[in-house]
């Protein structure tokens, strides 16, 4: 029993090693530019430009015509495994990419941590222009955006879907259930005809704020890494 402890222990203390490094000295953005052609198919290719278009001519909505750029997604279109976040930061907003800033330096080690990087998984957000002065999305905010990022999962049809935060758990799962009671569980839910297993984690922002509960986070990555797609 204490060997298996010690086990448990030491690999604790690696993921905690990995994903605080250089994390609180380094302030810049990732300059991460889309390199990769990831071979798609014509229809699902299609399908994402028309959801893009669609979102880039939303009418009346402050967000966008306050933000520089729209931040659609990162990754590989092609993943079984689809994270999605709360809205985008100043960064985002900047380079056009979610989670290039602090959080996104986190999410890579937590993604590192199982195995995983950018090539592997597809990332996207509830909302797709930043806030201002990066508050919360509000409710009709989230309500308005709602149609936009379930169409998203259904195109791309994870097997598994991640969600960082409070705000992408609300919008998805519904505004009755707090994520301390819903994360580190499997949820089987539908998104049109994308029939998916759903998990709940905490964002990489509120790890940066409550780094106590990384251990917590460590238990949710195991479960994805251990999920069998």
């Amino acid at each position: 029993m204490i060997k298996k402890n010690n086990s448990k222990s030491v690999k604790l203390i690696k993921f905690y090693k990995l994903i605080n490094h250089n994390l609180i000295y380094n302030n810049k953005a990732i300059n991460r530019y889309k390199k990769d052609n990831f071979e798609i198919s014509k229809d699902k290719a299609d399908d994402l430009e028309k959801l893009k278009k669609s979102i880039t001519n939303i009418k009346n909505c402050n967000l966008r015509n306050n933000a520089k750029n729209i931040v659609f997604s990162d990754g590989n279109p092609k993943s079984k495994i689809m994270l999605i976040g709360e809205a985008p930061g100043a960064n985002e907003d900047e380079e056009g990419l979610p989670f290039v800033g602090r959080a996104g330096v986190l999410l890579d080690k937590m993604l590192a941590a199982i195995d995983l990087d950018r090539k592997k998984v597809y990332i996207s957000n509830i909302i797709n222009y930043r806030p201002p002065n990066n508050r919360r999305p509000t409710d009709e905010e989230i309500k308005r955006y709602l149609p936009f990022i379930t169409k998203h999962i259904e195109i791309i049809n994870p097997k598994i879907l991640v969600l960082l935060g409070s705000t992408a758990m609300n919008a998805l799962i519904g505004n009755k259930v707090v994520i301390s009671q819903m994360r580190g569980k499997w949820i089987e839910k539908k998104f049109g005809n994308c029939k998916t297993s759903v998990i709940i984690t905490f964002h990489p922002a509120f790890l940066m704020r409550q780094p106590a509960q990384k251990k917590m986070a460590w238990i949710d990555l195991k479960m994805i890494r251990d999920k069998k797609i």
